[in-house]
């Protein structure tokens, strides 16, 4: 019988930590399968799929940029948190050969908030940065929350469209990505009680990209600053956060939750995710 595997899809696709993740946890669970990287250019995504449908060893796929909306009219059935969301990232090769597509980035985003949003709040509230592919998974999970958006863009009639596409009764708002970059003297209220998150959804400060400007006299005391940028994980948005005293959580953590939630429907297994420090360790050799 033919080994089981599953990939992920990007262009380009190199740089992809998610082979690494999976092979880890394949190992750790002593799961005969593999997971690959592989190169899909935009004009062969049709192909690709078709081929991979007949394929019975073909788990399903990762699916990563450019692809994540392209692969979309390919597939038998979406389901409806990725329909609403728009962007698929986990393609599922099912039993009967159908192709089923989900996002996993909304839930592995808000995996590391689960602990504080468990909690009761008399108000919820995000500033989000950015407005690419990876807000709209963001803006969608934070929304179900019922937490208050403040999406910032370069655009910012961009960003209100993208906020009312994805939660059109949300009392949301839009702003150009400058406004956070200049301090302010606003006096934020008593927090107690509310729950405030900051989150770069944009490649700023990526490894090869500017940083992003952010004064954190923007920031609410008590804040959770979330940097989705997985290279470097540690980045100077982060340090800045934790020298003026917040609590960080780093792209790392989206990537393993979304991985996590991936592993399951192509292997019917959890991942072992008390071993997540030698994985972090792992991803950063």
């Amino acid at each position: 019988m033919t080994r089981a595997y599953a990939e992920v899809i990007g262009d380009p696709i190199a740089q992809s930590k998610s082979p690494a993740i999976h092979g880890f946890w394949l190992g750790k669970l002593g799961i005969d399968a593999e997971y690959r990287a592989c190169h899909v250019r935009p004009d062969e995504v049709p192909s690709y799929l078709g081929e991979r449908r007949s394929d019975p060893a073909w788990r399903g796929c990762n699916v990563t940029m450019p692809h994540k909306q392209a692969v979309m009219p390919h597939l038998d059935r979406l389901d409806p948190l990725a329909a609403r969301i728009g962007a698929v990232n986990t393609i599922v090769h099912e039993a009967d050969g159908t192709l089923t597509g989900y996002n996993t980035d909304a839930p592995g985003f808000l995996e590391p908030l689960r602990p504080l949003l468990g909690r009761e709040h008399l108000f919820r509230m995000a500033r989000v940065l950015g407005t690419g592919g990876a807000a709209r998974a963001i803006i969608a999970a934070l929304a179900a929350e019922n937490i208050v958006i403040v999406l910032a863009g370069r655009d910012p009639a961009k960003a209100r469209a993208l906020l009312d596409e994805l939660d059109p009764g949300g009392e949301h708002h839009a702003v150009d990505i400058a406004h956070f970059a200049e301090p302010t003297d606003f006096a934020f209220d008593d927090r107690a009680g509310c729950f405030d998150v900051i989150v770069n959804a944009s490649p700023l400060g990526m490894a090869g990209q500017p940083p992003l400007a952010f004064d954190f006299s923007h920031a609410p005391p008590g804040s959770i600053v979330y940097d989705i940028v997985t290279h470097p994980a540690d980045t100077p948005l982060l340090q800045q956060a934790r020298a003026a005293g917040f609590r960080t959580v780093d792209g790392l953590a989206m990537l393993i939750g979304q991985a996590a939630e991936a592993f399951e429907k192509f292997f019917s297994a959890s991942p072992p995710r008390d071993a997540d420090r030698e994985l972090r360790a792992v991803l950063a050799a």
